[in-house]
């Protein structure tokens, strides 16, 4: 009989931990690059075949489900790739502890599906909202799973799930809406992509949990899941509190236009925080003991992810109505200045959830805590203070708010404790942030010396894009820090030479 806890081992790891991570980190950041091309494809398709009311709907019920996705989890994935002596008991009991979460959020929806539909004064919520509760169900027996294939460094496995369940739910969800299924599209794609992983995740991960018994000494395990719960719950509902007001106050159509607005920028942030995540920790973890190390590994993730980041997120701002215009089409100019603002928000928002990558490999719970807290008010504030001005007045506040108080706090109080200084993510985010405006001046440039309001959008577009990439070259090269980074970066091909992990 085959030992229970094979596959939990991560000793073998240390012997190649960064040709590992590289070519981990190539195999997730290439899949992730192809998700983002094919759900750029979709919000393109869905925003042309479906109104803003739809997505609105699914918005309000998608703000809750953000939250109570993290609850289901229970923030036991992290406490699994982390813990270096896993056994096969404790693994067994956290999945229990994760299926039992997602059963009871699923009944928990259905029976609270009415007050939902009353808070927002819209019938059909009451079935969308029981439907999508079928999704924590699948999603709690598939968190173990997900997280040893992680522990496991098996980038290759956890891509194929990953990037497989979307593909299948953006082809159902398209395929539905052509159909002249509605918001219904939508919900299917949620259910769909989560059934998906669900199967997929089990096929490739050869443990199985034992039957459900007491086990003592999972203390620790629980403590730590429950501080990232409550980090990641409070992170989220910073995300979600503008979309749970502006869709009270505002309507469906209202709550459309901003949800997607921020899902132009959500999209290609999500595709750069998870592979971060799923590459770094496990990689952090590993070397939390080694300081001088841990610190070097540290500001080249916060570096390279600033360089990547920064620049790119600011000419969105900068190029806003260009970009609005070729996807979404004329009738959606409303959301121009939405997007703008968010592109700013999203300059910030992957370093500081970078940050917090320091509490989690450092085992620095109680300092997460009180850091999500102090985020998560901060945010709240800023969309009180915008929401009776309209959506574009919140945007701009959440903008704000980021810029001169939620990312200098985050990273003040990440670096108080342990070998990363906050000096050292300064000195790692400076060149991009040079480059970043330096590319904004150029676009603004553009406007007001080349282009007219007549000239076309995609050729608009392309101009600034072909100047801007060069330009932000040009900006790393005369930069010292930077210009070592690039060449870097061309190292990198030594490490992805070598046999890519197998699935």
């Amino acid at each position: 009989m085959p030992d229970a806890s094979d596959g939990l081992s991560t000793d073998h790891l240390l012997r190649d931990l960064r040709p590992r991570s590289v070519r981990g980190g190539a195999i997730t950041l290439g899949a992730q690059a192809f998700k983002l091309v094919l759900q750029f494809a979709t919000i393109v398709v869905l925003a042309r075949l479906l109104p803003p009311e739809d997505f609105g709907l699914i918005a309000m019920v998608g703000a809750l489900c953000t939250m109570l996705d993290l609850v289901k989890e229970l923030g036991l994935s992290a406490a699994t790739i982390r813990k270096p002596d896993l056994t096969h008991a404790e693994v067994t009991a956290l999945f229990w502890l994760n299926t039992s979460a997602g059963a009871l959020i699923m009944l928990f929806l259905i029976a609270f599906a009415p007050l939902v539909a009353r808070f927002y004064e819209e019938p059909q919520l009451t079935a969308i909202t029981r439907w999508l509760g079928l999704g924590f169900f699948l999603g709690g027996l598939t968190v173990q799973h997900w997280a040893l294939l992680r522990r496991q460094m098996r980038f290759s496995a956890a891509v194929a799930v990953d990037a497989g369940s979307e593909v299948i739910g953006f082809f159902v969800a398209i395929a539905l809406a052509r159909a002249g299924a509605g918001y219904w599209a939508l919900v299917v794609q949620r259910l769909s992509a989560s059934f998906c992983v669900l199967v997929g995740s089990w096929a490739l991960c050869s443990w199985r949990p034992a039957a459900p018994r007491r086990l003592s000494g999972i203390g620790d395990l629980l403590r730590f899941g429950f501080s990232v719960t409550g980090v990641n719950v409070a992170a989220a509902f910073a995300r979600s509190i503008d979309q749970i007001l502006v869709g009270w106050l505002w309507g469906a159509n209202a709550l459309g236009l901003y949800e997607r607005a921020a899902k132009l920028l959500l999209t290609p942030l999500n595709n750069i925080n998870m592979p971060l995540y799923a590459v770094a920790m496990p990689s952090l973890s590993r070397i939390d003991n080694q300081p001088e190390r841990y610190r070097r590994a540290f500001c080249e993730v916060m570096e390279k992810l600033a360089m990547v980041v920064v620049p790119g997120a600011l000419f969105v701002s900068s190029a806003a109505d260009w970009i609005v215009r070729i996807i979404f089409g004329a009738q959606w100019l409303a959301a121009t200045p939405l997007v703008a603002f968010f592109a700013i928000a999203a300059a910030y928002q992957p370093l500081i959830q970078a940050a917090g990558l320091l509490y989690l490999t450092q085992t620095r719970s109680r300092d997460m805590v009180r850091a999500a807290i102090l985020d998560t008010s901060v945010c709240v504030l800023a969309v009180v203070g915008g929401l009776t001005f309209g959506v574009t007045a919140i945007a701009a506040a959440l903008a704000a708010t980021g810029i001169l108080l939620r990312a200098p706090l985050a990273f003040w109080l990440a670096t108080r404790r342990g070998p990363v200084r906050l000096s050292d993510i300064a000195l790692s985010i400076f060149p991009a942030l040079v480059a970043g405006l330096v590319v904004m001046s150029m676009t603004a440039a553009l406007r007001a010396t080349v282009f007219t309001r007549h000239t076309p959008a995609i050729d608009a577009l392309a101009v600034a894009v072909i100047l801007a990439v060069p330009t932000t070259l040009a900006v790393y090269a005369a930069i010292p820090r930077s210009r070592h980074a690039l060449s870097s970066f061309l190292a990198l091909a030594q490490h992805l030479r070598g046999p890519t992990p197998d699935l």
